[in-house]
């Protein structure tokens, strides 16, 4: 806990950027029965009755200090789905950075050994060497930032709306995203490891 609050008192750095992931599952849903339109300017009628079009999972990255966050979705959530999104994150998004430092929590596929599964030993090498990883404490998710911009893409774009493909999801988390970046809305986190000491002070151990 202590190692990711210090990590987010880092000043901005373009060459360390501190850069938030998480995952989300989600449920494709269709209308089972065609909407019923009523008068202009009210919304459409939705049956309570739905028809699951299988899962996938959303990816999210995000650089609270400078208010920019993406997301993409894959079919299912495996080892080299994350370090794909990774390669991405390190060649592209961050191409000139020394090292991106990722918070992310202990899920099984978040680790090294990923990259080594979907890479060659010298390119999974150098994306590792690009890496300083730092993860939030078991049943302590609520210390990743890219868990409050996950809360946000529910209510702000996904609500109880039904989606039912991929390609449309996608287009929706682009459009949230997107819009969101140029107003770069940012996350002000505020509690420090002196904060912790005192109000979890029961976590701590005793030393006599």
């Amino acid at each position: 806990m202590e190692d990711v609050l210090e990590v987010y008192r880092r000043p901005y750095d373009k060459n360390y950027p501190v850069v938030c992931m998480d995952e989300k599952p989600l449920q494709l849903l269709a209308d089972a029965r065609r909407k019923i339109k009523l008068e202009p300017g009210k919304p459409e009628r939705v049956d309570n009755e739905y028809v699951r079009k299988g899962t996938c999972s959303i990816f999210l990255f995000t650089e609270p200090l400078s208010g920019w966050r993406y997301t993409d979705t894959n079919e299912q959530r495996t080892k080299v789905d994350w370090a794909q999104h990774i390669k991405w994150l390190l060649n592209e998004q961050y191409s000139d950075a020394e090292k991106v430092v990722l918070v992310m929590d202990n899920l099984n596929t978040h680790n090294i050994s990923s990259l080594y599964e979907a890479f060659q030993p010298e390119e999974a090498m150098f994306l590792t060497k690009r890496l300083e990883i730092h993860h939030t404490p078991k049943h302590g998710s609520w210390l990743n930032i890219a868990e409050i911009e996950l809360s946000a893409l529910g209510r702000q774009c996904l609500g109880t709306r039904r989606i039912d493909n991929l390609q449309d999801l996608n287009n929706e988390l682009k459009a949230w995203y997107v819009e969101r970046n140029c107003k770069q809305k940012s996350v002000d986190w505020q509690f420090t490891c002196d904060d912790a000491r005192i109000k979890l002070k029961r976590l701590y151990p005793v030393i006599k």
